[in-house]
């Protein structure tokens, strides 16, 4: 297993993960586009992948205009070995390293997501419009990590 940066050329195995999660899972397609994939890959953010056996298996992506995570998901046959971990520990360790503005990110509530956020130091800020917990990161809960 290894983990790298993602480029624009992981973009359809990345989609083919993002499409096989349970939870959280994207009931419209056309909501994420070749272009929304390719924008936080090169100019709006940065991305992370696992591989395994030449599959990707994982990837997270956080955008940095924004300052949220954009993705992070790991194909179900792949989850409970520790990637997902690994995946989100790169972004925020890359993230920190070059930005001090508070990170967000959206989840669905009652999910493992919600869990995995709550021990690995996030601060749940209340229920988002769209029924999605919001999480937030700062630069100092995240040292003290």
């Amino acid at each position: 297993m290894s983990l790298r940066e993602a480029t624009i050329d992981d973009i359809p195995a990345l989609h083919t993960v993002r499409m096989a999660v349970r939870e959280n899972a994207l009931r419209n397609p056309g909501l994420v586009t070749t272009d929304d994939y390719i924008r936080y890959l090169t100019t709006d953010g940065k991305g992370w992948l696992f591989e395994e056996n030449g599959e990707i298996i994982g990837f997270a992506v956080v955008n940095t205009r924004a300052h949220e995570v954009w993705a992070l998901f790991v194909l179900p046959d792949a989850e409970g070995r520790g990637i997902g971990r690994r995946l989100h520990d790169a972004m925020l360790e890359w993230y920190f390293d070059f930005f001090e503005d508070t990170l967000r990110l959206g989840t669905a509530p009652g999910t493992r997501a919600e869990k995995f956020y709550l021990r690995k130091g996030w601060k749940n800020q209340g229920i988002r419009m769209n029924g999605e917990i919001k999480f937030t990161m700062s630069v100092t809960d995240y040292e003290k990590l």
